[in-house]
């Protein structure tokens, strides 16, 4: 008979006051689809330095013929100078850092120019124009400052160049749309919290008479509350679902379907992150609903 009379209520509330049942659901499905973004967007960072970190190689350029940068003063580096900075980077002092050295002579640099970059523009040039170079992966590329400190500046030295130098845009802009995410995720959070209250306080005050009269026959205050904390529970679930569905639908057919078919060689996101991100969702939309409910009905259905 309780439960019989629990459903009824939930099922009177929820039909009594439909828009602001639906709008509850649309407000937490956008403000969890925010959050569930931002989440998607750091995993997506954390696989793409998890990958390109790995692959990265500090180059350290030696000055070529002509060189006008101030440490070269157009003069090429000597095979003495090319030796020098070889033998540093075998040293003791650089050898813990340093992983692999692979040697770039003229002609590799020329025919890997002629690969990457517009060919009428390479043919211009000659092999002996091309810079020798020496590529370095790092046993830990986030100690690329050791080998620059060491190596700019040194004779012969044109540059020491970071290929993470490439990647942090792209990161930096990832971590400002996580940013942004969270922030609008909170604000529609809020929004979503004070609907849940609206509604359940309409609902409460709609109801006064029927939880005077269950006061009276000795209703426990859970008993009383209890509906209206099922009818927020249910609205902001239906929301997470809404949301966590929109996630699937938005990884599984933009990104394992576009973005990663048109680069393979990315490490993408999959599904799997967003049902591993499901049950915090799920989690935060009841946790939302069961505090907003509980401020609401200890001022309206106080025993």
């Amino acid at each position: 008979m309780r439960l019989r009379f629990i459903l009824s209520q939930i099922g009177k509330g929820l039909r009594s006051h439909v828009a602001m049942t639906i709008s509850v659901i649309l407000v937490t499905f956008i403000s969890l689809t925010f959050v569930g973004v931002a989440y998607l967007i750091q995993s997506q960072v954390g696989k793409l330095k998890g990958e390109w970190y790995d692959k990265v190689e500090v180059a350290v350029f030696m000055c070529a013929e002509g060189d006008t940068s101030p440490n070269c003063a157009h003069k090429e580096a000597t095979d003495e100078q090319i030796k020098e900075v070889g033998a540093l980077l075998e040293s003791a002092n650089l050898k813990p850092f340093v992983q692999q050295v692979y040697f770039e002579t003229k002609q590799e640099a020329y025919d890997n120019a002629k690969k990457v970059l517009d060919s009428s523009w390479v043919e211009q040039l000659t092999p002996e124009q091309m810079p020798v170079s020496y590529r370095i992966k790092l046993t830990d590329p986030t100690q690329y400052e050791v080998i620059s400190d060491e190596l700019t500046g040194r004779p012969g030295v044109e540059s020491v160049v970071d290929q993470r130098e490439v990647l942090e845009p792209l990161f930096k802009l990832l971590d400002r749309a996580t940013l942004t995410s969270i922030g609008l995720g909170g604000v529609m959070i809020i929004a979503a919290a004070l609907l849940i209250t609206t509604t359940i306080r309409l609902s409460a005050m709609s109801r006064r008479r029927e939880t005077e009269i269950m006061r009276y026959v000795g209703a426990s205050t859970l008993f009383i509350q209890l509906p209206f904390m099922i009818e927020g529970a249910i609205a902001a679930l239906i929301g997470a679902a809404l949301s966590v569905a929109g996630l699937w639908a938005g990884v599984r057919f933009l990104v394992e379907g576009w973005l990663a078919r048109g680069s393979s060689a990315m490490n993408t996101i999959s599904t799997t992150d967003v049902w591993l991100a499901a049950p915090w969702l799920i989690l935060l939309a009841l946790v939302l609903a069961l505090i907003s409910s509980m401020i609401t009905l200890s001022r309206y259905t106080k025993v």
